[in-house]
């Protein structure tokens, strides 16, 4: 059985405080966009990891996908199984390819072997192998706060316009981004500010990691102001970057941008 495990972007990002667990108290809004890993699961007689397109870092056995299977397999008879990825999601963007993984990942588990779990059950799941995972179980715009694993609903739709996604080449370590931000408590929720008009977004909604990203990264900074020049209505880092993205009221002329740097358009 296959699966697509499909990108989310932030919209705003606000870093309010740094927990005793050492984590930090953060909100922002989770958005999914179109751009899409493959997943396929099949019985076999051991387990297995494979994975083709973009290089995954790392060993095979932190790869999220077979952290998930163990985790299931403590409460559940599960069977051997060969797992492949195709991995298209950029890594190192700020996307959530491998919590879109993971989530899909127990999703395709629970419907594949008649698990039985519900979406709750399935979150609570995904808590345990990243901060974003339960996101991806559910796939709608959320407002997440607390560590960004605690979701209210929002009416978020963004299918009038059109998102623009550029990855330049350049990787951002998670504790780069996090060793460079100065939290800060909110003026106003973005549950708040996300039902402000998108035109009105640039000035009220803003990502902390921007700040030193952009100082460390000039790259990032040029991508960022190059889509507002091309006439983005808004216009952001996805979490702790490096890809950022741009929403259009129609798909812009990106030729430059094109050159030089990852693009994703129309999603």
């Amino acid at each position: 059985m296959i699966i697509f495990p499909n990108a989310k972007i932030n919209i705003g990002l606000n870093i309010i405080n740094r927990r005793p667990d050492g984590y930090h108290n953060l909100e922002t809004i989770f958005y999914p966009v179109n751009i899409k890993d493959a997943l396929e699961i099949v019985t076999a007689d051991e387990f297995s990891f494979e994975s083709s397109g973009l290089e995954i870092p790392g060993r095979v056995e932190d790869n999220l996908c077979v952290k998930g299977y163990h985790l299931l397999k403590k409460d559940f008879d599960l069977p051997p199984v060969k797992i492949h990825l195709h991995k298209h999601i950029p890594i190192g963007a700020g996307l959530g390819g491998g919590s879109a993984d993971a989530a899909f990942f127990i999703r395709l588990l629970n419907q594949n072997f008649d698990l039985g779990l519900n979406d709750e059950r399935m979150e609570n799941y995904a808590r345990q192998l990243g901060a974003d995972c339960a996101f991806f179980i559910r796939n709608q715009p959320i407002f997440a706060f607390d560590r960004g694993d605690e979701f209210e609903p929002i009416k978020l739709d963004l299918s009038n316009y059109k998102i623009v996604l550029v990855m330049p080449p350049v990787h951002v370590s998670t504790a780069e981004a996090y060793g460079g931000v100065q939290p800060a408590p909110v003026q106003q929720s973005l549950m708040e500010l996300i039902y402000r008009p998108v035109a009105e977004w640039k000035q009220f909604i803003k990502n902390d990691f921007e700040v030193s990203i952009f100082k460390n990264h000039p790259l990032i900074r040029g991508v960022k102001a190059a889509l507002y020049e091309a006439g983005a209505l808004y216009a952001s880092m996805s979490g702790s970057g490096a890809s950022v993205f741009g929403i259009f009221d129609k798909i812009p002329d990106l030729g430059e941008l094109e050159k030089t740097n990852q693009v994703f358009a129309d999603l």
